[in-house]
């Protein structure tokens, strides 16, 4: 694909943009570590909201997303879409615990849940599980995606696109050590509204270069009809639920993401009962309503609004290029082909924008856990604040190198996704159940935790699973979920509880609800019993409905099914107004 200066000039304007915002916020953000990694908690919902959103629209969601729908059809987005269930737990039952909570990272949290040295080993092994393995992960595999990328768009060989992203994380680094979390999150304003923009144009293109959307589901019939005939059974590429018996993907998949995944298994940015940076962006917020309205904004946008331009391109993609040996690059196929060239300049720093993003987000996350919760708290105290901020941004690019190492060894973006979810699989009732029962101890989540990668390892090297890809997916996780939740709820039983006055301090900061806890709450009369749960209940179910009914609404409006797509958004609609009724009921005053 060939750049004009113009092209190059509009790269260059967005990486302007970019630096001057981290100038601009580089005095705030160096006061202490709690204005460089929460912002000082002054964040309002909708900027705190729309940063979550962009950080997981990353340069390999568009490239993974790619890949399940030429593999698995648009039902293989179950993968990710499943989570919405565990998304809206945040909304409703958790994001105004962990405000109430008022610690920096997820990490920090332990020690005010739990005690003595199993809390410390616990929160030590936490920063350097999640702020450097998983962290790197992540870095590694959006990284991957953009190598990809700029290989296909650019035509230039794989150590060529390496110098590019090292360069680019080199911008993000700076940019970021420089402003902390003020920085990353408006610029994430800029990247979103960015690359939202150019993946809407970018799916027009794709469609039109198909012959519009009637011809596109002509043709997409026909692939049906082959891939029936070769793997058996029938079902639609389009469907947004796997047919029974289809080609596409297997109901035991199905089950297993709408069934277990969401509740059982950790994933970035839609962990059960909220952590990582989702949990950040709550510490971050202004206030409990604050952060409330953020994860509610997130999961609208993250699960509604976003993903349908990215499934037109891939369907595209699968109509154009049918025989990709790498079908995640049909993405790219269609940019560098069928995107006029008034645009690539824009697409190209959309890209890095998606890159950008979830990178920046990534670093200061990381290098939080490394300095909060292990170098101030195991390595060097009682420090001044400058002392651990300049210490953050050498954690920055320390992960920053990391995470590029990484990406040269892995193969496929959704084959990441796949392996962490494998990793986390089965600690996700323990993360839940911690808030809620005061039984749960740090040996609980050591357990789920070791055992959860050690059964990741062994099916990894020894145990073979037999069936299609989609197939020993699931078989692993029914498999990693039984083992790690044995093994967590023996350790549960077999070790002390947290002693009593360890859970009082916590019940007093964070007033969960009074079930679960009550021999607790009877020695803090002062605090005043919550009985929530139930209301809370129905406003989970009603968020699902309300985003899922938006989601297949939108995507049948775009299909070409108007009376079905506006039947679903009035759907939606009303469980949105439903929900806003029963927090007026009960009064907003409790969420201020």
């Amino acid at each position: 694909m060939k750049l004009t200066i113009l092209d190059w000039a509009v790269v260059a304007a967005y990486f302007l943009i970019n630096l001057l915002i981290g100038l601009y916020y580089r005095q705030k953000a160096s006061q202490s570590t709690g204005d460089f990694f929460v912002s000082g908690r002054e964040v309002t919902w909708w900027l705190a909201g729309t940063s979550m959103v962009a950080t997981t629209f990353a340069a390999d969601t568009p490239l993974a997303v790619t890949g399940l729908v030429a593999k698995q059809g648009i039902a293989g987005n179950w993968l990710w879409w499943n989570f919405l269930f565990s998304g809206m737990m945040t909304v409703f039952f958790f994001a105004r615990l962990w405000r109430r909570s008022e610690t920096i990272t997820d990490a920090e949290f332990v020690e005010l849940r739990y005690a003595g040295k199993p809390a410390a080993f616990l929160r030590g092994f936490r920063s350097i599980y999640f702020g450097i393995l998983m962290n790197c992960l992540v870095v590694g595999w959006v990284t991957l995606a953009m190598e990809k990328i700029l290989m296909t768009a650019l035509n230039i060989p794989k150590s060529w696109a390496v110098a590019i992203c090292l360069i680019v994380m080199a911008i993000t680094g700076f940019y970021t050590t420089i402003s902390g979390l003020w920085g990353v999150l408006w610029t994430d304003v800029v990247q979103f509204v960015l690359k939202m923009g150019m993946v809407i144009v970018l799916a027009y293109y794709a469609v039109r270069a198909v012959g519009g959307i009637d011809a596109l589901k002509l043709k997409l019939a026909e692939i049906d009809l082959q891939r029936g005939a070769e793997a058996g059974g029938s079902g639609s590429i389009l469907s947004f639920v796997p047919d029974l018996n289809s080609p596409w993907m297997p109901l035991l998949t199905f089950a297993v993401y709408i069934g277990v995944s969401w509740w059982a298994n950790w994933y970035p940015g839609a962990e059960p009962g909220g952590g990582g940076y989702v949990a950040q962006r709550i510490f971050c917020a202004k206030d409990e309503k604050h952060s409330l309205w953020a994860v509610l904004w997130f999961n609208i946008a993250h699960y509604a609004l976003r993903p349908w331009p990215w499934i037109l391109t891939a369907l595209a993609s699968v109509v154009l290029y049918p025989n990709l040996a790498d079908p995640e690059v049909g993405y790219v196929k269609i940019w560098v082909d069928h995107l006029p060239p008034a645009f690539r300049g824009f697409m190209l720093a959309a890209f890095a924008a998606a890159f950008m993003s979830t990178i920046a987000t990534q670093l200061n996350w990381g290098s939080s856990y490394i300095v909060n919760d292990f170098y101030r708290r195991f390595l060097v105290r009682g420090r001044d604040e400058k002392h651990y901020v300049l210490t953050s941004k050498l954690a920055t690019a320390f992960l920053a190198l990391l995470g590029a190492a990484v990406s040269l060894v892995m193969e496929t973006v959704s084959g990441a996704w796949q392996l962490l979810l494998g990793i986390g699989a089965g600690t996700g009732a323990v993360y839940l159940l911690r808030w809620y029962w005061w039984r749960i101890n740090a040996w609980s989540e050591v357990a789920a935790m070791g055992a959860a990668a050690g059964m990741t390892a062994l099916l990894h090297t020894v145990i073979k699973l037999n069936g299609s890809q989609p197939i020993v997916f699931a078989k692993s996780i029914l498999l990693t979920v039984a083992v790690t939740t044995v093994a967590w709820v023996a350790a549960t039983i077999f070790t002390k509880p947290e002693p009593d006055s360890k859970l009082l301090e916590f019940y007093r900061r964070v007033r969960p609800g009074v079930f679960g806890w009550k021999h607790i709450a009877e020695q803090a009369p002062e605090i005043p019993a919550t009985h929530e749960g139930w209301y809370n209940l129905l406003d989970w179910l009603l968020g699902c409905l309300m985003v899922y009914m938006a989601l297949f609404g939108i995507g049948k409006l775009v299909l070409g099914a108007t009376g079905m797509g506006l039947l679903f958004l009035a759907i939606s609609a009303a469980s949105g107004y439903a929900i806003y009724w029963d927090f007026s009921r009960r009064g907003w005053e409790k969420l201020a």
